[in-house]
């Protein structure tokens, strides 16, 4: 007996050192090299672990991996833990050099007697060797199969690499290892994740018992699993208790006291869900960190298998004071309607996202009214309406016009030469209610009247007007696609692209798609004394080293120039006191200096609002998110699809922003406006008309004609000698080729007509009957009218 145990133990020794011999056979010449090449990677290469998404201030939001393990050192493990392992998987780890030749001989032994392979004899270094080729260098089903196959040739290839890694590790390191690497079922990879999954606690708090139970579960995890088969995982625990005083590992005292107790696991488990889904209301924020890593060149391979800790810059509480609005306005299973906000910080090197939300709850049941879709940072096809009024304004003033140049309004039905249908045809231009013949660019952008603007359009032409979008922040409209709305097909253009050739003078009224975040990127640029940068929602990345991993991202750019931002700024700082989101603003008792600026689309299908203070910049899109967009209804309660919508970028949209933003900043100081600049107060001197009030008709004209500018004259009533001018039109600057109008006195006044005897006059002090007091209702913005399939901008419906 002795004998044949000697000529066997020889046969496995040649096996080890000549896997190619004669009579084992089974592994090729190319071995070696292989043998070499794993055993490398199992000494130097790297687990994969779990990645983590913090907010701002370091705390967990979402955990990303392949396997749920975060690598701990040895002196992070308790010794418990380290000698229930030992006791019950390899009791002679310490006095072998890798491969355990009593026990191999003695499994060898077993299996030739049965015919089959029923005892591993496998040494913790060689269950290393195996479970490293099963988590590490297995990518698919076959490579999984091929590394757990039980065949003498895997087990000598396993066997020599046991070898050579006991010469090249510490007994300490490879047992640490081993501990980190093995699967301890319920989706918990390495013993951190164990102690936590099954206890709650870290590995190094890990007693007698518990570790006891762990170390039991290692043989097979769905037989031992403790929620499953609880007796059964009381019986092995006790086992490894056993071998455990057996080995002198603990005395029968301690023994007795672990075996008496019971299992302890949390009830329930202490999971951990993978990916955004498990971020709750900061899912639409954890998708957007890892859509923005992967465009700065990291995979999903590496994310979810590198460790690494990703510090986000996510604000928890403006995040939960944003939801808490998005949902006031409109409930998260609101049918047919969506409510996304986005918040950004101002800043000269970086534009932080500080939040992102929607009313609708990130997830995967669509019955439930969940989406996982990026609503607050991907484009909505329906547009942000009259916001993007904002970049015809700025256009202006960069062509040389101020914030206080006297706007041309002309009245509803304007028929412009450059807001044409598909046939070339104008289109009439509709405003709701009446407005002044001109008023100040502020004003406009307060109150906005559409034919303004399309008029303020045919100075500084569309194309000039899409790059200032692109260039304060509406990035994506230069890289997206443009469809074709009369096919539904992507064409090979930007939406960019197509609206400058095709000079759409409709995008002033914003029916291009548009991203949320992108738009609150804009405030915050204008913020920015004009310095764009991107919305950033990474605050750093470390591997699981600690060490800082750089992140790619686009440089900062001045987009305009500071004095051009800030006087801008002051521009759109009437819309919470006289404009369109005065009544939002009320509601909630806003009493901070801030711009603003709402928006409604054709057929009331969204609606919108961008307001910014010097801390931060937030926008707001109410639309229908069906497949079948319809218009809105917003008349008390929450808005719904209905035949013929009334919703305005003044109520659901613009209450969502106070709402949110109001809490908000309740504890930071109230900052003043930037400086403006007088060059964008009152235009620069190519716009600049002679003031010519007050002198004759030919001495006016003739300055004026000397100037460079057209003339004309009408006569007015007025007391003034006749021929002297006594008004023009434009006064203080005008568009380059705009006609002055002159107002010429006539030199008399009729006489006035008699007073009516049939109705009291009011009494002092009242208002007229149906006349409202000044300054209350100001004018409702009109949503754009209806356009053609050639005139959409790429994406309103």
């Amino acid at each position: 007996m002795l004998l044949g145990l000697c000529l066997l133990a020889g046969v496995v020794v040649a096996g080890m050192a000549f896997p190619f011999a004669a009579g084992v056979g089974l592994v090729s010449n190319d071995a070696g090299d292989s043998v070499n090449s794993t055993s490398t990677d199992l000494v130097d290469g790297a687990l994969p672990l779990r990645s983590t998404i913090t907010d701002s201030a370091g705390q967990p939001v979402a955990y990303l991996f392949d396997q749920n393990r975060t690598a701990v050192a040895a002196n992070e493990i308790s010794p418990a833990m380290k000698a229930a392992m030992v006791a019950i998987e390899d009791r002679r780890f310490y006095q072998h050099q890798g491969v355990d030749w009593q026990g191999t001989i003695r499994a060898v032994i077993a299996n030739s007697a049965s015919g089959d392979v029923v005892q591993g004899a496998s040494t913790l270094t060689q269950q290393y060797v195996k479970n490293y080729m099963l988590y590490v260098d297995a990518q698919t089903d076959a490579e999984r199969l091929k590394a757990t196959e039980q065949t003498p040739a895997r087990k000598l290839k396993e066997a020599r690499i046991a070898l050579q890694m006991e010469r090249s590790l510490s007994k300490e390191e490879i047992l640490t290892r081993y501990l980190n690497i093995v699967f301890w079922g319920n989706g918990a990879y390495g013993i951190a994740s164990a102690a936590r999954t099954y206890f709650g606690i870290t590995p190094d708090k890990l007693t007698v018992p518990q570790a006891a139970m762990l170390a039991g579960m290692v043989r097979s995890t769905t037989a031992f699993d403790p929620v499953q088969n609880p007796q059964a995982a009381l019986d092995r625990r006790n086992l490894v208790i056993a071998q455990m005083r057996d080995q002198g590992m603990i005395n029968e005292a301690q023994a007795r006291e672990a075996a008496a107790a019971p299992l302890g696991i949390s009830n329930p488990l202490n999971t951990q869900p993978n990916g955004c889904i498990g971020a709750g209301d900061a899912g639409f924020f954890c998708k957007y960190v890892v859509e923005y890593l992967t465009e700065a060149g990291f995979s999903i391979d590496q994310i979810n298998r590198g460790g690494y800790t990703i510090r986000s810059t996510l604000d928890r509480d403006a995040l939960a004071r944003m939801k808490a609005s998005l949902d006031a306005e409109v409930p998260p299973r609101q049918p047919n309607v969506a409510n996304v906000m986005s918040l950004v910080q101002p800043g000269q090197d970086k534009h932080r996202v500080l939040a992102m939300g929607s009313n609708r709850t990130f997830g995967l049941n669509a019955d439930e009214e969940q989406t996982s879709y990026g609503l607050p940072y991907q484009p909505v096809n329906l547009g942000a309406g009259s916001v993007y009024k904002i970049f015809t304004a700025a256009t202006a003033l960069q062509k040389g016009l101020g914030i206080n140049y006297q706007l041309s309004v002309p009245p509803s039905g304007y028929a412009s030469p450059i807001y044409l249908d598909g046939g070339g045809r104008p289109i009439p231009v509709q405003n709701a209610g009446d407005y002044p013949e001109r008023m100040s660019l502020t004003d406009a952008l307060a109150t906005s009247p559409n034919t303004a603007f399309i008029k303020l359009m045919e100075f500084t032409g569309v194309p000039d007007v899409v790059d200032m979008s692109v260039r304060l922040g509406m990035k994506s409209l230069a890289t997206t696609p443009f469809v074709d709305p009369r096919t539904g097909r992507r064409t090979d253009r930007s939406i960019a692209e197509v609206t400058k050739a095709q000079r759409q003078a409709s995008f002033t009224l914003g029916v291009s798609p548009t991203s949320v975040l992108e738009l609150a990127n804009v405030g915050a640029t204008i913020a920015s004394s004009g310095k764009w940068c991107p919305p950033s929602p990474i605050e750093s990345v470390t591997d699981a080293a600690g060490n800082p991993v750089p992140v790619t991202e686009a440089p900062c750019e001045q987009a305009v120039e500071p004095g051009l931002a800030n006087t801008l700024f002051t521009a759109l700082s009437k819309d919470d006191i006289s404009g369109t989101a005065a009544g939002a603003a009320r509601q909630v008792g806003w009493d901070r200096p801030m711009g603003g600026k709402t928006g409604t689309t054709q057929q009331h299908k969204s609606a919108a609002f961008l307001g910014l203070v010097p801390q931060l910049a937030g926008a707001v899109i109410t639309f229908d998110n069906s497949n079948a967009p319809r218009p809105l209804c917003d008349s008390g309660g929450a808005p719904f699809a209905c035949r013929s919508g009334n919703i305005f970028g003044g109520k659901t949209p613009a209450e969502t922003w106070f709402g949110a933003v109001k809490p908000i900043l309740a504890n930071q100081p109230v900052l003043p406006l930037p400086p403006t600049e007088d060059r964008y107060l009152t235009g620069g001197a190519e716009s600049r008309v002679p003031d010519v009030v007050g002198r004759g008709q030919n001495d006016a004209r003739a300055v004026l004609e000397r100037a460079g500018w057209q003339v004309t004259t009408r006569t007015v009533d007025n007391l003034a000698s006749r021929g002297t001018v006594v008004g023009q039109s434009p006064r203080g600057t005008a568009l380059p080729g705009e006609t002055i109008v002159l107002q010429v006195s006539s030199g008399t006044v009729p006489a006035p007509p008699p007073a009516p005897t049939d109705a009291p006059a009011p009494p002092p002090g009242e208002q007229p009957p149906g006349e409202q007091p000044p300054g209350e209702q100001p004018p409702a913005e009109q949503p754009p009218a209806e356009q053609p399939a050639a005139d959409q901008g790429g994406g309103a419906p």
